[in-house]
């Protein structure tokens, strides 16, 4: 949330707006204390000091001010701008609906759906939304109690620049980065160990893949350190010395990485929006997710799909190896055949601009400001 932050404060200046950011400081939290204790200390600081800190500081802000509320897990924060024009990104519901129960996969303890309790009923005092997707828009309008006066969809624009050209310099040098042998190509996923990225059910296909077919080529996965479930799931491959977890990777080696790979694998349970598929895209890589929204909202038909992965053990055995013969067939794609997988993801990709999705944005807060002055 806070390159989010950061890049809408930027857009805004940059179309002559003044900008402030607003967030708790520590202050309680900074007291030399048991470290156990420090997180009570860091609850003070969010929800006592920092509100008394904020309403002292709206008196003083004139009545044309927007409070712009980043995302919708600030909804603790919501009720100081009710009254005022204001406005609130959302990005997914993926928490909220988990402390609801709504999925097997991600099980949420007594104080966890309290506290998305407390952002819910904090955000349901909330007026006007921007979502990122319409999945996330149909969530949102679930979840709140009335119709809202503003509710857009704003897709997230991409924020730098992606090629498609030089797959075999891409390959070439990201191996020489890496140390790995990334001359016969590689399969790829960019994401994080939270539940729904389902790392492990990347690793799941790429076994049942490596099991049915005789195309040599290793599995890298892009992002946070591998938790104790995925290192256990890497040793117990058969294939274990060709799957490959890469952390701390900059931009300018993650493009490479996608402009260099065969195959992107992005079969997440769930999304907000879902990035890397359109970063994948405008890299010039075949993409394989899941063909469910917000994926196939991203995707558009410029991607090939699979199901989501099932709960059950023995039916996602059976996904895997589904879902393998999919990667198989895309990696036997004629030069004509990929070329034009290619040609049509850039073309879908043109949804996703930055400065028009801050433009966008833009003329939505004009809207939150003259329909809340207006009442």
């Amino acid at each position: 949330m806070p390159r989010y932050a950061a890049m809408l404060a930027d857009g805004m200046k940059q179309r002559n707006h003044e900008v402030a950011i607003w967030q708790p400081a520590p202050f309680f939290y900074k007291i030399n204390i048991i470290y156990s204790l420090k997180k009570w200390l860091g609850y003070i600081d969010q929800y006592i000091v920092f509100p008394m800190q904020a309403k002292k500081r709206m008196k003083n802000l004139s009545a044309d001010t927007i409070f712009v509320f980043t995302d919708h897990a600030l909804g603790p924060w919501v009720p100081l701008a009710k009254d005022r024009p204001h406005i609130i990104h959302c990005h997914d519901f993926l928490a909220q609906r988990s402390a609801l129960g709504e999925f097997k996969e991600n099980h949420v303890g007594v104080t966890g759906r309290i506290y998305q309790s407390l952002i819910r009923k904090g955000y349901q005092k909330g007026k006007n939304f921007i979502s990122v997707s319409a999945k996330t828009k149909e969530d949102l309008h679930r979840f709140v109690k009335h119709t809202p006066s503003i509710s857009e969809i704003v897709y997230n624009g991409l924020n730098q620049q992606f090629e498609d050209s030089d797959v075999e310099c891409a390959k070439k040098t990201f191996g020489k980065k890496t140390g790995i042998d990334l001359s016969r190509g590689y399969l790829l996923h960019v994401g994080g160990n939270q539940w729904y990225k389902n790392r492990i059910g990347v690793i799941d296909i790429y076994n049942a893949f490596r099991k049915q077919s005789d195309i040599q080529i290793p599995l890298l996965l892009i992002g946070a350190s591998p938790s104790d479930e995925l290192k256990k799931s890497q040793e117990q491959s058969s294939f274990k010395d060709q799957i490959h977890f890469l952390v701390n990777i900059d931009d300018k080696f993650l493009k490479l990485a996608y402009r260099g790979a065969s195959v992107f694998l992005f079969p997440s349970l769930a999304e907000g929006f879902g990035w890397p598929i359109a970063e994948a895209m405008a890299s010039g890589c075949p993409v394989i997710t899941t063909n469910e929204k917000p994926m196939t909202e991203v995707a558009g038909s410029a991607a090939f799909f699979i199901p989501r992965k099932p709960a059950n053990k023995e039916l996602a055995e059976e996904w895997a190896t589904d879902a393998a013969k999919l990667v198989k067939k895309v990696l036997q794609l004629t030069a004509q055949e990929r070329q034009q997988v290619i040609c049509k993801a850039l073309g879908n990709i043109e949804r996703f601009s930055a400065d028009d999705a801050l433009d966008r944005i833009e003329n939505i807060y004009k809207r939150v400001y003259l329909s809340t002055t207006q009442q």
